[in-house]
């Protein structure tokens, strides 16, 4: 599991930076976890990582993983 969770990181890392070169995502241009949820995004998995909560959302072939910073602040990516 762990594994699983440290390449889906990675991968967001990697995502952002590409995306970022194209000019689609920047570090303030996250998307919230209740937009995606209204977008039809579903809770596939969520994990504790240390003192952080990591939610994994999922529609078709497009996912997001999501950050809790505290109880209403979330900082989501894509990761694919």
């Amino acid at each position: 599991m762990l594994k699983v969770l440290a390449a889906t990181l990675i991968c967001l890392g990697a995502t952002q930076a590409v995306a970022q070169e194209q000019g689609n995502l920047s570090s303030r241009d996250t998307v919230s976890m209740a937009k995606l949820i209204q977008d039809g995004y579903e809770i596939k998995s969520s994990s504790w990582t240390g003192s952080k909560l990591f939610v994994f959302l999922q529609k078709d072939k497009s996912a997001y993983a999501c950050e809790f910073a505290n109880v209403t602040n979330t900082r989501c990516g894509s990761i694919n």
